[in-house]
């Protein structure tokens, strides 16, 4: 079977233990990503299989008619939001994708809090250019987190705020997120207003859905204290488009840390890039060798059930 992986950033997957599984198979690696029609049919002609990490490619149904060979999608992680299931079944295409176990994106957000809040990249910079203690930071202890999105990797951010002695109120999802903090003995806010207002950190996790899509909004953003802190680890367009640049430059919150955006990889001309108030970093949350071994195991574990004839994990409904 001819398999194509692209969106490789990292040259990951020929560093994985599963790896050597597709040794029968021919496969092609790309390291890059690219965005337009025909950079995309010239990449995948041919391929009878993508092996696709996360959402990196959006797979359209004018894409996949322009791929007659292709039979599989085999998806590392969960969410296929990206690829076109009504289109890929019309095809006779199989979507097989499996979900991710790790916590990685919770330890990163809490990793993202501690460097925005002691100013760790800026001051590190500086001090290569010969500077010295430019800035104060904040500690945690004390101080009251919001956990907008109470799910699994919201509860860990939770536990981890316990450690430090912050205060943690949760917001934001449906009526389960509202029961979820009641069993842990957390408090919940119905009231949107007074959650932004009063959070000195929010960090957001919720699933990107067209229910939350654009759920946060500018009025949100500036609500936030003037050294408040915001942090999303999660999807940028569960953000309203253009709202967080706009708070920002209002004042309201002061500062954030941003790890996923609207179209990825982030142009190097990107407002978020150029504002010292903001850590910007490359869509890292999952990106680490445990996480990617158990993303790789299970997409080349639906590659082979697929060549038995048993799929599995298959998202098309029927």
């Amino acid at each position: 079977m001819k398999i194509v992986i692209p969106d490789d950033y990292q040259d990951a997957a020929r560093q994985m233990s599963s790896f050597s599984r597709l040794a029968a198979h021919e496969v092609k690696i790309y390291n890059d990503t690219v965005k337009s029609l025909p950079e995309q049919v010239e990449r995948f002609s041919g391929a009878q299989a993508l092996l696709l990490i996360r959402e990196r490619t959006r797979i359209s149904d004018e894409l996949l008619s322009r791929l007659p060979e292709l039979r599989l999608i085999s998806q590392t992680g969960q969410a296929a939001s990206h690829i076109d299931l009504a289109a890929c079944t019309r095809r006779g295409i199989v979507v097989s994708a499996a979900g991710s176990g790790t916590l990685a994106t919770a330890e990163f957000a809490w990793a993202m809090i501690m460097a925005a809040r002691r100013h760790i990249p800026i001051e590190a910079q500086r001090l290569k250019q010969g500077r010295w203690q430019t800035t104060l930071g904040t500690v945690l202890k004390g101080r009251t987190i919001g956990i907008y999105g109470y799910g699994r990797i919201g509860q860990q951010v939770a536990r981890f705020a316990d450690a430090f002695g912050m205060k943690v109120v949760t917001g934001g999802g449906r009526e389960a997120t509202a029961q979820r903090a009641a069993k842990d003995g957390r408090v919940y806010l119905a009231e949107r207003e007074r959650f932004f207002e009063m959070c000195d950190v929010i960090s957001v996790h919720l699933r990107l859905t067209d229910a939350t899509r654009g759920l946060i909004t500018d009025a949100d953003l500036k609500r936030m204290k003037p050294d408040a802190l915001f942090v999303n680890t999660s999807r940028a367009e569960l953000i309203q488009a253009g709202a967080l640049v706009a708070a920002l430059k209002s004042g309201r919150p002061g500062y954030a840390a941003v790890d996923v955006y609207e179209q990825e990889p982030i142009a190097p001309n990107h407002p978020l890039l150029a504002m010292e108030n903001v850590l910007c970093t490359p869509h890292l949350g999952y990106a680490e060798r445990d996480t990617f071994e158990q993303f790789f195991g299970s997409a080349i574990e639906q590659i082979e059930a697929f060549c038995q004839g048993k799929p599995i994990n298959v998202l098309n409904p029927g």
